[in-house]
């Protein structure tokens, strides 16, 4: 049986906290800033925490060995 292995794009989007949740940066912030609202830019900043749901999903699909 091959080993599983951790998704290389997973590695760089994704950080997992101490207590394994999943924290990654806002969506939505690529391009197009022009029609965003200020309030949605400033909220946008730096990196959020997923959902529950969310971050089950990435850690069993994407980084199953932790990073």
């Amino acid at each position: 049986m091959p080993k599983m292995k951790t998704k290389s794009a997973a590695k760089k989007r994704f950080k997992i906290t101490a207590s394994g949740k999943v924290k990654a940066a806002a969506a939505g912030k690529r391009h197009g800033m022009i029609k965003r609202t200020n309030k949605f830019i400033r909220d946008a900043r730096g990196t959020m925490v997923l959902a529950e749901a969310d971050g089950k999903k990435v850690i069993k699909n994407y980084l199953p060995n932790g990073l």
